[in-house]
């Protein structure tokens, strides 16, 4: 062959090799994933609750796999930084819902990362939960496109000033944007928008993570009056509920009635648009119930922050119409880390996954239900709140203990590494059977102990946000992020709360930097020393905000001191310039009275580098 014909030759095949790969991409699953906040296993129609109706998402569940015996962590965070990296929380740095400890660890890479490598376009909508500041935001971890609130719900300490789920304003690929209409709509409408685009032919990556039905517990009136109908026709299965909590229940399934619209709203968009056949959609909730055990929990003991069975089996249904044959009940014991490489599997993007992690394709039982998965003990542990009452250690029960743990192997659970229960003969866990199988609590204890020294050595070993950096210069450092102390909810802003704690930052840029130390965030107008009234809002009342004698600031640098005197001239803020120098730093504030004594830390502390 001359030279001419070997050049056209070789572009002849890379063209082909490159159109092939092109169709491949084309032909790969969308996906959507959709995580629900609060509700547990006993939520939803399908699984035999008496009161809430849920017929989408029971069609859903009944055109796919449903996973029986499917685990998350007690409690947000942990779930949700399990979901996204594979790992577990004592692996990936995500270990609580607050106090500095919510962040995860960004060399990981995320469910995005692999999706965004594989040519998926990737979104997120919704609760992120893993971290508000540069590099931890969804923005900064595989996501392109991003609707958010920060922290743990609508109306914490760093979300924008009396959010109450009606017009709020958001984080719209950073930056703040109000928007019209009910909180879960908003999520869901902007998910689907922004799915029909035609003129992106790659397959996409949908995330919509709800605040819902988490507390504050604010929903459009019109779906209480369904629920409120169930109760009546069904009135014996509230009987132990005062008039108080039932209030609550109604409201809490009524924003299950509106996600369970939304869930047939996107089932309409995909059949309309042709989309369903060939879109994954995984179905599953972050924890156990806030309300489960009120009414209705499925048979089982505990809720969400639990070590119960209640507290961290959930649904967790995934429908493929192209690509699962059969649908059915799967009662193979797994865990929410085996998301990342299951969709992986299915999608045939397993090589953009990282060589180690916690999870496990379950392809192989969708497939066949014949199969098996490999015998394995999954370990369930996590930061609890500061202050939570705990029977496994008398110190704080925010800092990591081996004993907080739940071990779990085939019907078997070791609780705090002491108590053992037979869940298929009862699911109540009512009988400790330690003393019956000696053997089995040994195994289970020593797979806790490996586990644990591969876990230990790092895990009190804070996640940092970058100040300076260019990507997110100024920045706003709140009360949620200060170090084992819990501080992050607006209403505890509301209430003056006193407590102070300290941020752990990393300084990206040597410079000149502003520091504002604010009681009330700069959108509020407050004043330092001020209060502030009560506050009606669509759904309900904000309290009033308590006001506090401040008079004079103190901000420590490491180990520098620096007094602030006087406030600025609206009396809002004590605003301070300091010379950083590049690296790890340790940073806190403090308000004080007349008298020089310490009230509460800056709830807000907004940081420039000029």
């Amino acid at each position: 062959m001359n030279t001419f014909s070997i050049v056209h030759a070789g572009l002849v095949l890379a063209i082909a090799a490159f159109a092939s790969s092109s169709t491949r991409a084309a032909d790969r699953p969308n996906v959507i994933v959709i995580l629900t906040d609060d509700q547990g296993y006993g939520e939803f129609s399908c699984n035999g609750n008496p009161i809430a109706n849920t017929p989408n998402i029971d069609r859903l569940a009944e055109a796919g796999v449903r996973f029986v015996d499917f685990h998350v962590s007690p409690m947000c965070t942990p779930t949700r930084g399990q979901l996204m990296s594979g790992l577990d929380a004592f692996r990936n740095g995500a270990i609580n819902v607050s106090s500095g400890r919510t962040l995860l660890k960004p060399e990981l890479k995320t469910m995005a990362n692999v999706f965004q490598e594989a040519g998926y376009r990737t979104g997120h909508f919704g609760k992120w939960h893993l971290g508000d500041n540069y590099p931890f935001r969804p923005e900064d971890r595989g996501f392109e496109e991003t609707l958010w609130f920060p922290s743990s719900h609508i109306n914490s300490v760093p979300d924008y000033w009396d959010n109450d789920y009606f017009e709020d304003t958001y984080i719209h690929n950073s930056k703040r944007k109000k928007y019209q209409g009910y909180c879960t709509d908003i999520f869901f409408n902007e998910a689907m928008k922004w799915a029909d685009n035609s003129r992106d032919d790659r397959p996409f990556f949908a995330y919509i993570a709800l605040n819902a039905a988490h507390w504050p517990w604010f929903v459009p009136d019109a779906y209480r009056k369904v629920v409120r109908d169930a109760i009546d026709a069904n009135p014996e299965s509230i009987t132990s509920l005062g008039p108080n909590r039932k209030k609550d229940l109604v409201s809490f399934l009524a924003m299950g009635a509106n996600i369970d619209e939304n869930v047939g709203r996107l089932d309409h968009f995909l059949e309309k648009t042709g989309l369903k056949t060939n879109t994954i959609v995984v179905f599953l909730t972050d924890n156990g119930s806030t309300m489960g055990v009120h009414y209705y929990n499925a048979q089982m003991r505990g809720s969400k922050t639990t070590l119960w069975e209640g507290g961290h089996r959930v649904p967790c249904f995934i429908r493929w119409p192209k690509g699962i044959a059969t649908p059915g009940d799967i009662d193979t014991l797994c865990h929410v880390q085996d998301l990342m490489p299951t969709l992986a599997d299915l999608c045939g993007i397993e090589s953009h996954l990282p060589a180690k992690l916690d999870g496990i394709s379950l392809r192989p039982v969708i497939d066949n239900r014949t199969e098996s998965l490999p015998d394995r003990m999954l370990v369930i542990n996590y930061s609890r709140m500061p202050g939570f009452k705990v029977s496994y250690t008398t110190e704080n029960p925010a800092i990591p203990h081996r004993d907080g743990a739940c071990v779990m192997w085939r019907q078997w659970r070791l609780i705090e590494n002491r108590k053992l229960y037979n869940v298929k003969e009862d699911i109540h866990q009512n009988h400790d059977v330690a003393a019956d199988h000696p053997e089995v609590v040994s195994n289970m204890r020593s797979h806790l102990n490996r586990w644990w020294e591969e876990v230990r050595q790092d895990i009190l070993e804070p996640q940092r946000v970058i100040l300076g950096h260019d990507k997110e210069n100024p920045i706003l450092l709140s009360a949620c992020e200060w170090l084992d102390v819990f501080v992050d909810q607006q209403v505890q802003i509301r209430r003056g709360v006193l407590k102070n704690g300290a941020w752990h930052v990393h300084v990206d840029q040597p410079g000149l930097y502003e520091f504002e130390l604010r009681r009330w965030p700069r959108e509020s107008g407050l004043r330092l020393d001020g209060g502030c009234p009560s506050q009606m809002v669509t759904d309900g009342t904000f309290v009033a905000g308590t006001a506090l004698p401040i008079d004079r600031a103190k901000l420590r640098i490491g180990k520098t001191v620096t007094s602030i005197e006087t406030p600025n001239q609206e009396r809002t803020a004590f605003i301070t310039q300091h010379e950083l120098s590049n690296g790890p730093i340790e940073i806190q504030s403090y308000l004080l009275d007349d008298n020089g004594e310490e009230l509460c830390g800056a709830y807000y502390l907004y940081v420039r580098r000029l």
